[in-house]
């Protein structure tokens, strides 16, 4: 008996409950030593308390609800503000960024990422080789990178 009650102890947490859990352990005890032939007691008596004790804890009766302080929890709408702020706050910098870059990176870098154009599509536009296209698409890529890590 004191076997049971130290697991439905150790499991349920509470004096009053593991005393319950014993009573019932007990009560199915006796069908069940008719239904099973069991080799070795005390092990099978341990699983048995166990799993009592576990399918206990899963019952709604066991499930225990808790208020939590609003503070100590994050608002969606905060969440949603932040995020927008956050992406306001990226496209100013993405801005001042773009201010950085020559003339002719700027153009080939709005031209192939804002107006979503191929390198040949640039050249023929601008009027400038593809290799030089490429080039400064690359550059003012790299200029962009270090100027918004570093503001």
């Amino acid at each position: 008996m004191d076997l049971v009650y130290g697991v439905c102890l150790k499991y349920l947490n509470d004096p009053e409950s593991a005393k319950d859990a014993v009573m019932n352990i007990f009560e199915e005890l006796v069908q069940k030593l008719h239904k099973y032939e069991v080799d070795h007691f005390k092990s099978w008596l341990y699983t048995l308390a166990k799993n009592h004790c576990l399918m206990q804890l899963r019952s709604p009766k066991f499930k225990r609800t808790v208020e939590l302080d609003a503070s100590l929890m994050q608002s969606q709408d905060d969440t949603h503000l932040n995020g927008v702020l956050q992406k306001e706050e990226e496209y100013r910098k993405l801005e001042n960024c773009l201010q950085t870059l020559s003339s002719e990176q700027k153009e080939s870098v709005e031209l192939f990422y804002l107006q979503q154009k191929c390198y040949n599509e640039i050249a023929e536009i601008t009027g400038r080789d593809w290799n030089k296209v490429k080039s400064l698409i690359q550059n003012g890529r790299w200029i962009l990178k270090i100027c918004m890590d570093g503001e």
